[in-house]
């Protein structure tokens, strides 16, 4: 007989190590988004110089990439630190051809409900969500030969999106146009190619991009400036104390997790993770694999509102489903489709914008990329597990010992067989077709041959084979 023991750690300890990993990770974003520790100042103003907070949005030639939920998440937690320490001014030096629409939106509403003087320093170009961006601040800076406008939304692959996101986009431009008291047709001329302005229209295209100088001409920018030196000088800053706020750790760590790839790797470890818990006896390396895959998923897309908590209930909802399937119901039925399905919904909820943002080739684009993590946490999963038991330090993870009834191993002993085959007995329970038979004073789990049997009826003994004994009513 081979005696396999496995090394296993207790499950507190476990989950213990999971969350010491997890809160090192998430809890410096969270705790700066939700408690902003200002900066210390002095509470008089009178006594020193003005305050101004310096944010720099470049996402040209720089490893920023693009206006996404991980910068939004940033960008709130900046103005909301510029808040409490009493800055002057906020000053956003953009650089841009744009991003996600969605992330977009969530950084002009931090903007325009800013309790400070926001400034947009266009320094070179704001292209798109760039452009949403900067008709957010108070006042527009534009340097020589800078751009802003080329607004309408595109898909993935860069053709224009349906006509429900280029309305969506064009209410956004437009609201926040008027509240900045900025001319609001020349903001949805920078979305929509239809909207034609006389003399504009020709020079800045369709959709509208303008120049520097159009962008003054038509009352889209408030000045130019060649430097933030010069910036600063226009609105009595010159003195002014600069704090240029940077990005934390904790956020750069965030928006690496919800990068699509990063995601698919998370949900392929998810995925890998579940198969090796199931394939092994206990709590182990596979199940805290898939925990820790599935709180970095969730925590890092609570951080940057791409998943609110009713998603998170819904992946509850759907686990304990699943639980319910396993643990109290036989087969595969409704609670185990509906659990899954429960499953599927948070996690294509918690990669998709807000409803008004949905396309079609964005769904398809979601859904492809939870088909291959799936698929490649079940390869991954098949293959590892073939080939772990061959690495000495993986060798007590897997069991890789077999115990074949050829060598003697069986569930029941079989010594005892051809006695029990003939005697006759009396049904102690019902027989549907399973129950309980009196045998020469002995009870014997036993099986009915092809029909119930009502209890107290008389039984023979026609087949045994150790645990399987098989009866047939006299």
């Amino acid at each position: 007989m081979v005696n396999v023991t496995q090394r296993r750690y207790p499950l507190q300890l476990r989950l213990v190590l999971v969350g010491l990993v997890l809160a090192s990770v998430l809890w410096p974003v969270m705790g700066d988004t939700q408690n902003p520790a200002a900066p210390e100042q002095v509470v008089d103003k009178d006594a020193q110089r003005p305050l101004v907070h310096l944010l720099k949005l470049h996402t040209v030639n720089t490893e920023g990439g693009m206006i996404d939920p991980g910068l939004a998440a940033y960008v709130e937690r900046v103005v909301q630190d510029a808040e409490a320490a009493g800055a002057d001014a906020m000053i956003f030096d953009i650089d841009t051809f744009g991003g996600r629409v969605d992330a977009a939106t969530i950084i002009r509403d931090a903007i325009v409900d800013a309790d400070l003087l926001t400034i947009a320093f266009i320094n070179k170009r704001a292209i798109s969500a760039g452009a949403l961006i900067s008709l957010a601040c108070d006042r527009i800076v534009m340097v020589k030969g800078g751009t802003i406008g080329a607004s309408t939304p595109v898909t993935g692959g860069g053709d224009k999106a349906s006509d429900k996101y280029v309305s969506v986009m064009r209410a956004e431009m437009r609201g926040t146009a008027e509240r900045t008291g900025r001319d609001p047709e020349i903001a949805e001329a920078m979305v929509d190619e239809s909207i034609v302005i006389p003399e504009l229209s020709d020079a800045a295209g369709r959709p509208a991009t303008l120049t520097s100088d159009q962008a003054l001409q038509y009352g889209m920018a408030d000045e130019m400036a060649q430097s933030l030196t010069e910036l600063l000088a226009i609105y009595d800053l010159a003195d002014a104390e600069i704090v240029e706020v940077e990005i934390n750790w904790g956020e750069r760590a965030v928006r690496l997790l919800t990068h699509p790839v990063v995601t698919s790797i998370l949900l392929s470890v998810a995925i890998f993770g579940l198969i090796a818990e199931v394939r092994t006896p206990g709590w182990g390396l596979g199940g805290s694999l898939a925990l820790m895959a599935l709180a970095l998923f969730f925590g890092s897309h609570l951080i940057v509102h791409l998943a609110e908590w009713q998603e998170l209930l819904l992946f509850g909802i759907g686990v304990g489903l699943l639980f319910v399937e396993v643990a109290f119901i036989p087969g595969f039925g409704f609670a185990g489709i509906a659990g899954f399905a429960c499953i599927l919904t948070s996690l294509l909820l918690t990669r998709l914008p807000e409803f008004h943002f949905w396309s079609l080739d964005q769904l398809s684009a979601v859904i492809a990329q939870f088909a291959l993590s799936m698929i490649i946490g079940i390869v991954a999963s098949i293959i590892l597990l073939r080939s772990l038991p061959k690495v000495a330090a993986f060798r007590n993870l897997v069991l890789s010992g077999t115990t074949s009834a050829a060598e003697g191993y069986v569930s029941a002993s079989i010594d005892q067989d051809d006695t029990l085959v003939g005697q006759q007995g009396v049904a102690v329970t019902e027989l549907r077709p399973v129950g309980v038979g009196l045998f020469a004073g002995k009870r014997i789990d036993v099986i009915a041959e092809g029909e119930f049997i009502d209890e107290q009826t008389a039984l023979r003994i026609i087949a045994a084979h150790g645990s399987r004994v098989v009866v047939r009513a006299i």
